[in-house]
């Protein structure tokens, strides 16, 4: 599908005609689409917060994220290493030898982000609680 100036359509949120899409925008979230599904994914919003209290080793942030599996963490710690968002450390003054994952600046800078995100759950919750409810009743 194609709009008359060639371009991709997309559907407005208030009209059920097509809207185009100018080749700009889709550039931009060809640019974003990558970054955030490296920071977005389930588990790297959780493991990066609980980093941003303190450095801990692998069966701490297990505790800590109940429900993820040892190769979904093994897994997002790669990948949140290898996007510069986290640093490992291998302990050496311990046996056996420990391992140590803190959060880096950049990893950081996702901080202010997170605890926005954290408080609009913490505040709407609650009503998207509600608003899954109404729509399994109104399914059933």
């Amino acid at each position: 599908m194609s709009a008359t100036n060639g371009g991709p359509l997309i559907k407005a949120c208030s009209s059920h005609k097509p809207k185009a899409v100018s080749p700009e925008a889709l550039l931009d979230v060809e640019k974003a689409r990558p970054v955030l599904e490296q920071i977005a994914n389930k588990w790297s919003v959780l493991i990066l917060t609980v980093l941003c209290t303190r450095p801990s080793r692998f069966n701490e942030i297990m505790r800590r994220l109940d429900g993820i599996t040892h190769k979904a963490l093994a897994d997002a710690l790669k990948r949140l290493e290898r996007n510069g968002l986290i640093r490992r450390e291998v302990l050496t003054t311990t046996t056996p030898v420990g391992v140590e994952y803190t959060i880096t600046s950049l990893g950081r800078s996702l901080q202010q982000p997170f605890e926005a995100l954290y408080a609009w759950s913490m505040t709407f919750g609650p009503e998207l609680e509600r608003a899954q409810e109404e729509y399994d009743r109104l399914r059933e």
